[in-house]
């Protein structure tokens, strides 16, 4: 079997980051290190909050748990070598650390996606049948659905990536972006990309198209069991923790169709970035605000363990 190396003429690519502008470099190196620092904080204290609080073991919780850590690790995999880049100027990568790093982003987004819509159905098991809650999302259920979203997204991503870095590149090593994206790698390559396009097109397809059916199919039910709430308080307290989730939801999905469900010669790399920037290291940032810090449980367990 011929080596990845032997299939290339490039060993390594250069990314031309966010900007050449030296005056906007420190700035924007300011601004990814606090968002960095916001986003392991914020991720790695609802982890052990759950942890450290039996009341939040529950199954709510614990795909929160495993959303803040994918979330983490999806934030880790690109901002600091970002800031590398805008700090010291470090914007050369290996070939082998670009296909690591295509990777790593590709599964942790995948298994997002794939926990948003366990999220989704295990509310929908809490708002509509609240009576066989315990005996729907058991430990064994709950487990199963966080495995399979890990699963689901480490096969899609290596389907992805082995697609495209059996691709040569010989162009050129210069990559319009501020990490290894699928566009960009793709341009780059001198091979006939059509079929690889199909095959992204589809994996991508497949890893958005699916939890968004589940999405869309139990907020359908929930917001039909909501209008049947006749307490005004009930039906208004529901709808807030759902607008929350289906903000998140739509942000995350919007940006990912925008990016990647469009032909490589459609896209804009100036625009690519700004999406880039906000679904890889804004929307990581976000989860825990949207989910957890208006969340009464969250807050009363977060005083549980500053008073100890």
């Amino acid at each position: 079997m011929t080596s990845i190396e032997n299939r290339s003429e490039v060993n390594e690519f250069i990314l031309t980051g966010l900007t050449d502008v030296p005056e906007l470099q420190v700035p924007l190196f300011i601004m990814f290190i606090l968002i960095y620092f916001i986003t392991m904080v914020g991720n790695l204290g609802i982890v052990v909050l759950i942890a450290l609080d039996s009341r939040l073991h529950t199954p709510m919780y614990f795909f929160l748990s495993n959303l803040s850590l994918v979330d983490c690790g999806y934030s880790s995999a690109i901002t600091p070598k970002v800031m590398a880049g805008l700090l010291k100027g470090d914007k050369v990568i290996s070939y082998n650390g670009c296909a690591a790093q295509l990777f790593f982003v590709g599964t942790f987004a995948c298994t997002d996606s794939f926990l948003l819509a366990s999220m989704s159905y295990d509310r929908h098991a809490a708002v509509c049948k609240p009576l066989h809650y315990t005996t729907t999302m058991t430990s064994t259920i709950c487990i199963q659905l966080v495995v399979g979203a890990y699963i689901c997204g480490f096969l899609a991503t290596s389907i992805v990536a082995g697609n495209i870095f059996s691709l040569s590149f010989c162009r050129s090593n210069i990559l319009e972006h501020f990490f290894c994206d699928i566009t960009p790698l793709l341009l780059l390559s001198c091979s006939d990309v059509h079929i690889t396009e199909l095959v992204v097109f589809t994996v991508g397809l497949f890893t958005v198209s699916s939890p968004l059916l589940v999405i869309f199919t139990s907020y359908l039910l929930i917001f039909i069991t909501i209008l049947k709430i006749h307490s005004a308080e009930g039906r208004q307290k529901a709808f807030s923790t759902c607008a929350s989730h289906l903000t998140a939801v739509s942000i995350f999905y919007g940006t990912i169709m925008f990016m990647y469900f469009q032909p490589s010669s459609n896209h804009s790399m100036d625009s690519d970035k700004v999406v880039s920037v906000f679904y890889t290291m804004v929307i990581p940032m976000l989860n825990p605000l949207v989910y957890s810090l208006r969340n009464k449980d969250i807050k009363n367990a977060f005083r549980k363990v500053m008073r100890r």
